[in-house]
């Protein structure tokens, strides 16, 4: 019997064979009191991007500095925190641990992955790409910006988690003095774009120099708070009411008021010309009383005799 040689297995060697250096860990979390649709943007976020970390969700109580301490413990050098308030409304920080600079922003119009049912899709753990608008090279601010977007959002090359591949690109695009995120698949046969999500507004409100904190490097002229939004829409509204009820009273006074009586003209008996005088006639015999006739029938038949004698009368 010849003796069958042991199948040998060879271990492929790693796909990505160089090393990691740059070695950025992001961690994502978020205050109490988020709604469902925060949840699952801040699970978007993570799924996208690789070189992130989870924590459990910060207690309102505590200052914001303590996320600086979150992060030395996870062995995070950046953080989005989203913090919430009143239910209804989302902050986004972004921030550089420990150091700074950090920014916040107000979160508008999001939609997650789940609820956008786009067509693309892409390989998890892949590297995107990161497309910024003209305007982020052209003001100082934006351009710390767009440094704070390019260390945060992009995966560091030859991350463990991360795969070796460019199939979707981050764009980051300023209108209506807001920066609008959108995640685009790019399609191997014509590099053409397709949407992935999540995507969403975001509306910055001021940068700090130190990390959740600290004198303020700019502060944005054109921010206006959601309570100040919301009052506004407030008085308008009771404006319009009010309104309404003022030309309702008026209404009412010219009703009640007395009509003017104008006085007589002289003018107007001009034109009228004076009727003819007619004599007062006085009726001396008593009139024919009629015959009361119930029968319409009999009525017609009485009226039809009296024709044929005045007809024979005359004849």
């Amino acid at each position: 019997e010849h003796s069958v040689p042991p199948q040998e297995y060879s271990i492929p060697p790693p796909v990505s064979q160089g090393k990691w250096k740059n070695k950025q860990r992001v961690l994502i979390f978020s205050s109490r009191g988020i709604n469902f649709r925060t949840r699952h943007l801040m699970q978007d976020l993570r799924t996208l991007m690789p070189h992130s970390k989870a924590d459990t969700k910060m207690d309102r109580k505590d200052q914001l500095f303590v996320i600086n301490e979150v992060c030395e413990m996870k062995n995070c050098n950046k953080c989005i925190f989203f913090e919430a308030k009143k239910k209804q409304d989302l902050y986004m920080w972004l921030s550089s641990t420990p150091q700074g600079p950090s920014a916040k922003f107000l979160v508008q119009n999001v939609h997650t992955l789940a609820e956008l049912k786009m067509t693309g899709n892409c390989l998890r753990g892949s590297r995107p790409l990161l497309s910024f608008d003209p305007i982020f090279d052209q003001e100082p601010h934006y351009a710390l910006l767009k440094e704070m977007f390019i260390q945060i959002f992009s995966t560091p090359h030859y991350h463990p988690k991360s795969q070796p591949f460019v199939d979707h690109v981050f764009t980051f695009s300023v209108t209506d003095e807001r920066i609008w995120f959108r995640n685009y698949q790019i399609i191997e046969e014509d590099a053409s774009l397709v949407e992935i999500g999540p995507r969403f507004v975001l509306n910055l409100i001021k940068i700090f120099q130190g990390s959740f904190g600290g004198p303020t490097l700019y502060e944005n002229p054109h921010y206006q708070s959601p309570n100040m939004h919301r009052r506004l829409i407030r008085l308008s509204v009771a404006a319009k009411f009010r309104e309404k009820q003022q030309v309702k009273e008026v209404q009412k006074i010219k009703k009640k008021g007395t009509k003017v009586l104008v006085e007589e003209d002289p003018t107007e008996v001009v034109f009228e010309t004076p009727a003819e005088e007619k004599p007062v006639e006085i009726q001396l015999v008593k009139p024919e009383s009629k015959p009361i006739v119930k029968d319409k029938k009999k009525l017609r038949k009485i009226q039809r005799k009296k024709q044929k004698k005045l007809f024979r009368t005359e004849g």
